[in-house]
């Protein structure tokens, strides 16, 4: 990928992928205030300014180097994690369910606003409309990435967290002590390719129905 495409990609992707990530973990941190735990809030978290959320490498680095080497096939990242003292929440075990899905939640409505916009955009014309929609149609995948990415039952993935919820006390304890093991799988499963041919085939499911939905080509 030369330059030129390079900044037109990034120029495309960056304000979706902005707001995905600011949306997500500020949705985390409203939740959990919602039911009891303040930490995020206390620490400046709850917040759509998207400094607040940025990781240098999982936000900026990794991506930009998975746009370089698969032209924009394959991308991953992260921002940093809003931080959630469970135990504060009112219920810890079962509000833990709802903190978790708020993240994938806010990318799901942001699936479905970028889809709106990009319908609205569909019958306009000009450089600032094709712009625009390249943007909303870039949202629409992103935030399909970030949601079905985030349910996977790996802690401390928001689908782990989900999982941690749902199963029996003893049953969910044990499962939460493999968390420090989390990370290790994940990059794992990305390096061998198997998170690949997992996410994918949802991904393009779900993406082609939010077209379909929407009267989108």
């Amino acid at each position: 990928m030369d330059f030129y495409n390079l900044l037109i990609n990034v120029l495309i992707f960056a304000p979706s992928t902005i707001l995905a990530i600011t949306l997500h973990e500020a949705a985390h941190g409203y939740v959990a205030r919602h039911f009891g735990d303040s930490t995020a809030y206390m620490l400046g978290r709850v917040t759509l300014n998207p400094v607040k959320h940025i990781d240098v490498i999982g936000t900026i680095v990794v991506p930009l180097v998975l746009l370089v080497a698969t032209g924009g096939r394959f991308l991953f990242g992260w921002a940093k994690p809003v931080p959630v003292n469970f135990a504060n929440l009112r219920h810890p075990k079962r509000d833990m369910l709802w903190v978790a899905v708020a993240g994938p939640g806010s990318n799901i409505v942001q699936t479905l606003i970028w889809a709106i916009l990009a319908k609205l955009l569909s019958s306009t014309s000009g450089a600032a409309s094709t712009y625009w929609f390249s943007v909303a149609e870039a949202g629409i995948l992103v935030n399909v990435v970030f949601a079905i990415l985030n349910l996977i039952p790996i802690l401390p993935l928001d689908g782990g967290r989900v999982l941690a919820s749902l199963l029996p006390a003893k049953a969910s304890i044990a499962y939460q002590s493999t968390e420090r093991f989390g990370m290790v799988i994940l990059i794992l499963l990305i390096l061998t390719g198997i998170l690949g041919k997992v996410l994918n085939p949802l991904v393009y499911a779900a993406v082609t129905v939010t077209y379909s939905l929407f009267g989108l080509q």
